[in-house]
């Protein structure tokens, strides 16, 4: 399954005094499960701007922690600034990442605000997504009269804060409270120097457009609204902000663009776009520069478009599709792009945390033969059915790519694409079977001494049982999912590879009986013997089908060979 990634950014009433901003920051770093990605403070504002990332609950977590210290060190009677505010913790806004959608963010977001409010007695409103009701969703609505006005925007009724007391709070102010979609600041590289025409493709692509004139396009009487406001001719792409610019430092004119909901314009279909727009007015875009970080899977998308664009097969690993991604958008333009440093994913992986997927062959064939009981069979059984079900994804890339089936190129290319999910979902089971097991281990290294102690260490250990139960039967679900895509390869693939997917359904089939058997011993040890019995009877019946759906795939190839 996906990893649950959330992003948070909030912004702090403080930007010039360091050791202050640090005390905030240090506490964040101190949270386990999140990554401090970034730390902007900016004088002239008194603002700080801090992003970090991790699971929801741990961001969850450490945002509170960070709105409370900010209220302890932060004096708002004293502050001032350029930039808009109304509290020591002005905005906390959460944003989904990866594996967590926007009503989930939505609730967290809340979540936190309920606990500012009740336990830090702060006044909170919650804004965009998780804004109550419309008027609350412009964060500007929110902080109007700043922290100025908020004596008396508390005593209005129609802006009771959403959770905390409708009381001023003269040292933290108000903190408002938020879950947004993932902004993206994307540059397009132009060949030319011209800020008039790279602003011209600004106004062509941005969602506001451009001011609708009398006559002459460029240089007719803008036609205003009764309102005395421009009309505006929209742009073609949706969520984007964009504006044209010389950026002495390369050289070139540049259309700045922030990407406000990747989802909806995602950044291939945005350098689609310019590249578009600066061919119809004689430009040339020369690459692209990301500035900041992105989600992995905006990235794997990005790779994906291009490679379908030119009917290639989209079945291919992660580094590929980001490789490609890379080149097609010319993200390398101006400087080396680095995903470990460019990708939020890549980024929170400590490199020091040493993953069995991460070794080479000899080194993983090392580690197996070692005296460490770990990784054991679990882990070898499911690295086993990831090589069945990449035989059979390699089989589909071959078909894709053969002379004379260019009309079957999508077909292949989409079994591929769902052979490269299931092997990663059991790529990742190699690695948490042996995390399960090292759980066992240490649930049964805690103390033991008193009554209490010897409860909690008797429940820790029944628990991991369980996890360790659960492990080995989701490689056998995911594995079992892998014959379907063998079956397709060995009736319809490129019969020069049909036993390349025979060899796969025999790790498929050896990778279940291997899980199974680690389903049994682990079961043994479970006091909660219902579900155990439950577990083992269901994963029986797997097993019993994986032999069967091996057996029948075995006899289609047999076949298939006599007929070459």
């Amino acid at each position: 399954m996906e990893k649950k990634i959330i992003e948070c950014v909030p912004n702090f009433s403080e930007g010039r005094d360091m050791s202050v901003i640090k005390q905030i920051t240090d506490v964040i770093e101190a949270a386990e499960g999140v990554k401090l990605l970034d730390v902007d403070p900016g004088k002239d504002t008194n603002r700080t701007v801090v992003t970090f990332v991790g699971g929801p609950d741990e961001v969850f977590y450490a945002a509170f922690l960070a709105v409370k210290k900010a209220s302890e060190i932060i004096d708002m009677s004293k502050h001032h600034g350029e930039h808009p505010r109304m509290g020591a913790t002005d905005v906390c806004p959460f944003v989904p990442v990866s594996g967590i959608t926007m009503e989930e963010t939505v609730e967290y977001a809340r979540k936190l605000a309920k606990k500012i409010g009740d336990e830090l007695l702060i006044p909170v409103y919650c804004y965009e997504n998780a804004a109550f009701e419309e008027k609350r969703r412009n964060l500007a609505n929110c902080r109007s009269g700043e922290y100025e006005g908020l004596m008396k925007k508390l005593a209005d009724p129609d802006w009771k804060p959403d959770f905390g007391p409708a009381v001023f709070n003269p040292k933290a102010g108000a903190t408002a409270v938020g879950a947004r979609d993932f902004l993206v600041a994307f540059n397009v590289n132009l060949n030319t120097t011209s800020i008039r025409r790279a602003n011209a493709i600004a106004y062509d692509i941005r969602e506001k457009g451009r001011p609708m004139r009398e006559g002459n396009p460029l240089t007719g009487k803008i036609i205003k609204d009764k309102n005395g406001d421009p009309v505006m001719i929209p742009g073609t792409l949706k969520s984007v902000k964009a504006i044209g610019w010389y950026i002495e430092e390369y050289g070139i004119a540049q259309i700045s663009m922030n990407l406000t909901n990747i989802s909806v314009t995602p950044v291939h279909i945005a350098f689609d776009e310019v590249c578009r727009k600066a061919d119809e007015r004689g430009l040339r875009v020369t690459g692209s520069e990301l500035v900041g970080l992105i989600p992995l899977n905006a990235m794997l998308d990005a790779g994906k478009y291009f490679l379908k664009k030119q009917q290639r097969s989209v079945g291919v690993s992660d580094d590929e599709l980001i490789k490609i991604a890379i080149k097609s958008m010319g993200l390398d333009d101006l400087h080396k792009f680095n995903p470990e440093e460019k990708i939020i994913e890549f980024v929170m992986t400590e490199k020091s945390k040493r993953k069995l997927i991460n070794l080479n062959l000899k080194s993983f064939m090392d580690e197996t033969a070692s005296e460490s009981p770990a990784p054991g069979g679990g882990s070898i059984s499911s690295y086993m059915g990831a090589l069945g079900v990449a035989l059979g994804t390699m089989v589909a890339n071959l078909s894709s790519h053969k002379r004379g089936w260019d009309d079957k190129w999508e077909f292949f290319s989409d079994w591929a694409e769902k052979g490269k999910e299931i092997q990663n979902h059991l790529l990742d089971l190699v690695d948490e079977d042996t995390e399960a097991f090292n759980k066992i281990l240490e649930a049964f290294g805690l103390p033991k001494k008193s009554d209490e102690e010897k409860s909690a260490r008797s429940v820790a250990v029944q628990e991991a049982t369980k996890n360790a139960i659960m492990v080995p039967f989701r490689v056998m679900e995911t594995a079992f999912s892998g014959f379907e895509l063998i079956r397709q390869m060995v009736e319809k693939g490129n019969p020069n590879s049909i036993t390349d997917a025979g060899v796969g359904a025999l790790a498929l089939r050896s990778c279940i009986k291997g899980a199974f058997l680690n389903v049994r011993i682990n079961a043994s040890g479970l006091t909660d013997k219902s579900f155990a019995s439950e577990i083992v009877s269901k994963a029986s019946i797997i097993e019993l089908k994986a032999v069967e759906e091996e057996q029948s795939i075995m006899m289609l190839v047999d076949s298939r060979i006599k007929t070459l």
